[in-house]
């Protein structure tokens, strides 16, 4: 089954536990903190395989979550660090934040990797918070949490040269006689359903991958049919071939089939109906006699277009055809069509500063916002230190404030994350 986009969730694994502990030894009955780090979080990384041509393993599974590292333990023991998750993509792959449709890294490469998601760092154990005046600290931090977000991969083929034009334009057939590609041909709709690749090699030695873009129809860039779905595999080509029915078997007006698959380009991107484009005029073997079609495709496309009758069937200009293309190639200079990465998850830090206070009865109040619940879910709230932690957190962060400007009083409860507690002057 061939799969070219799919929404995921990815959630890197939180850091183990700091350790709280004291060593125990005969003759040694005060013996110092000895709690273990928490070990870190498995990151998530991403590695392209020139092996596969679909995404199909990400249409079923849609959650992805990398293993937790282990928490830390007595004697200074260290937890273990999680193995990291590597999910294999096809060269190709773009990867976008769901929501923002922005992109975060373009896997165009083989055998390139990217970690997308860091696991959480381990909590340390309550051997680093000793001091002289506290040599018996009972606290240690808990472990981070890793990353998660939804994501869109989309593959766009990477191919030299792409094949468009109608559905039953003979864009299939054309591909599998002058490559090895063996796609499905028959009268359809929707002749090819997935892009096919072939490479194509010249009596001259030359060679270029050519791709065979499943068939357009009106309205594709809206969505209509399925060529949406397949626009995004020419953006990166360098060359387009334009084939036409130009002996028009179904009844179609070639000139005009041409008009609409180039207005098709136009209204999905600016930069596909600007590529470098030949028109081959195909089934010529079949033109009636008399019927002067292909001269007239000349003197409406060129000089600008270059326009070749061909017949893919009977073998007949495809030399002259893919010379041009070749030569096209060779010559020109093309812009490396990259996309490049406008959404950087490493770079967000939490605001804490943002915040909203709720206040659900006369003496209960919410507290909430992402970065604020996460520090505190990193506190251990059990220990003396912990707690003045949160108080002093809540204080300079001017949540304290915001509480008592909505009418918050002595003994009132207040709710931040999972703990509850009650407010004291």
């Amino acid at each position: 089954m061939f799969v070219d986009k799919a929404k995921i969730y990815m959630k890197a694994g939180n850091g183990g536990n700091g350790f709280v502990s004291f060593r125990r030894e005969k003759y040694v009955p005060n013996g110092g903190p000895d709690g273990g780090d928490g070990g870190k979080g498995g990151d998530i990384i991403l590695r392209t395989d020139t092996g596969m041509n679909t995404l199909v393993d990400y249409k079923y599974k849609k959650h992805f979550r990398a293993e937790n590292g282990e928490g830390g333990s007595k004697r200074n023991c260290h937890g273990k660090n999680a193995n990291d998750l590597v999910m294999i993509v096809p060269v190709g792959t773009v990867v976008k934040e769901a929501e923002s449709g922005k992109v975060i890294v373009d896997m165009n490469e083989e055998h390139n990797e990217y970690v997308i998601l860091k696991g959480g760092k381990g909590g340390l154990g309550n051997q680093h918070f000793a001091t002289s005046s506290r040599q018996a600290p009972r606290y240690a931090e808990r472990g981070q949490e890793g990353k998660e977000i939804w994501v869109v991969l989309e593959l766009k083929t990477i191919a030299d040269v792409g094949l468009v034009g109608f559905p039953n334009a003979g864009k299939s057939t054309l591909l599998s006689v002058v490559t090895n590609a063996n796609p499905k041909i028959g009268n359809y709709q929707f002749t090819t359903l997935t892009p096919n690749l072939g490479m194509v090699t010249l009596k001259s030695g030359k060679s270029f991958l050519m791709a065979d873009i499943p068939g357009l129809i009106e309205d594709a860039h809206k969505g209509a049919g399925l060529g949406f779905e397949f626009l995004r595999h020419i953006e990166r080509t360098k060359v387009l071939i334009h084939v036409v029915d130009a002996a028009g078997t179904e009844g179609r007006n070639p000139l005009v089939d041409i008009e609409k698959i180039n207005n098709e380009l136009a209204s999905y991107s600016e930069k596909l109906a600007q590529k470098p484009q030949v028109i081959a005029a195909n089934k010529i073997d079949v033109i009636l006699e008399g019927d002067d079609i292909v001269e007239r495709i000349k003197e409406e496309y060129e000089p600008n277009t270059r326009v070749f009758p061909i017949s893919a069937v009977a073998h007949k200009g495809l030399d002259e055809l893919f010379n041009a293309v070749a030569t096209m190639l060779e010559n020109s200079e093309f812009e490396t069509i990259e996309f490049e990465q406008e959404y950087f998850i490493e770079d967000e830090e939490e605001n804490y500063s943002k915040f909203t206070v709720t206040k659900i009865a006369d003496d209960y109040y919410l507290v909430e916002g992402r970065g604020v619940e996460k520090m505190i879910g990193y506190t251990n709230i059990e220990t003396e230190q912990g707690l003045d932690f949160v108080q002093k957190f809540v204080k300079e962060h001017g949540i304290i404030d915001e509480l008592k400007r909505q009418g918050m009083k002595e003994g009132d409860t207040v709710k931040i994350y999972d703990m509850e507690f009650e407010y004291m002057e």
